[in-house]
């Protein structure tokens, strides 16, 4: 029988789920140690309950238990909250080649329109782009007939926006913005746990079946926002205190931070849960090995957390 008051001093460690997309490339296979073959490795699901990818316990307590089923079970180790599953999604994406332009829905239009999912709200941190790398990230139209009327007649350069980044760049993705990551681009996403991504364009592309790959211009013209919201930019996180929990952003979803450890941190865990991902370096975590490419859940109550190395690592949670 599970004890859950003595496991809630267990950091939860999960096996991620990798996939094969047409704009993916080796880096997770060769530099994260994922043992994922292939030159085509767009995703890392990092921390997911998600039918499409539900990450397993790897050691411990818990160990080959899925994420759903300890969600569902111990519900004590997430702070007893309130959701119907979940939260987050916690991933790593290797575009190799630019990824299409695409749009997400809110929670109201996802629940009628797909099957009672959630939407999708979602932010970005890079870890690596190209020198000179940009990402899409909202558009030019200023009128719903105008963004109709560019999309019909393919004025894409037009309509899109693109923007600079740079390592440690950090950006919010609402529901509604157009955006895409570009080619050479490494990014940590955190978003709700979702699946749904309508696709705007993708550059004519044809897979290896010899087809294009299916757009949804119909609803991303439902969901995509036209006035009266300010465009997404970029936010650099470097230079932020070491050894410390640095909240770099907070929206009704989810609370993000940015951890950087040198020698040691000490951390208190008074959050429903910690789901963490460690992007580079290596160390300790109350003892056990730590490193590049690891994401963990630190549950509820779990009190002081010791990490010690020489890391980066993102951090996420949601509010009680």
């Amino acid at each position: 029988m599970d004890n859950h008051v003595n496991n809630a001093r267990e950091v939860i460690f999960l096996d991620p789920v990798c996939s094969h997309n047409i704009w993916g490339g080796s880096r997770l296979g060769e530099e994260f140690g994922y043992g994922v073959e292939g030159s085509d490795i767009g995703e890392c699901w990092g921390i997911s309950a998600h039918p499409n990818g539900d990450g397993t316990v790897r050691g411990g307590a818990y160990d080959g238990k899925k994420l759903s089923e300890l969600w569902s079970g111990h519900p004590e180790l997430f702070g007893n909250l309130q959701y119907d599953r979940y939260p987050l999604l916690t991933k790593i994406i290797d575009a190799q080649d630019d990824l299409s332009i695409q749009v997400h829905p809110d929670d109201d239009y996802a629940q009628k329109n797909e099957n009672g999912s959630l939407g999708k709200t979602e932010c970005w941190y890079i870890m690596d782009c190209a020198e000179n790398g940009t990402l899409v990230a909202g558009h030019n139209a200023r009128s719903r007939e105008e963004l109709s009327r560019m999309v019909e007649e393919g004025r894409w350069k037009e309509l899109i926006r693109e923007i600079p980044i740079k390592k440690g760049d950090f950006i919010q993705i609402e529901p509604g913005t157009v955006h895409a990551i570009k080619a050479h681009t490494l990014i940590l996403e955190t978003q709700q746990n979702s699946d749904i991504t309508y696709r705007l364009y993708d550059y004519d592309r044809v897979q290896a079946n010899g087809k294009k790959r299916e757009l949804h211009i119909q609803k991303s013209l439902d969901v995509i926002t036209v006035d009266g919201e300010e465009q997404p930019n970029v936010v650099s996180t470097c230079g932020l205190p070491e050894n410390v929990l640095n909240q770099i952003y907070s929206c009704e979803k989810y609370d993000i931070f940015k951890l950087t450890v040198n020698k040691e941190a000490v951390i208190d865990q008074k959050y429903p849960f910690l789901a963490a991902s460690v992007l580079e370096g290596e160390g300790q975590i109350d003892g056990s090995p730590l490193g590049k490419g690891d994401h963990f859940i630190v549950p509820a109550g779990y009190g002081e957390l010791r990490i010690s190395g020489n890391m980066s690592l993102i951090l996420s949670t949601v509010e009680e």
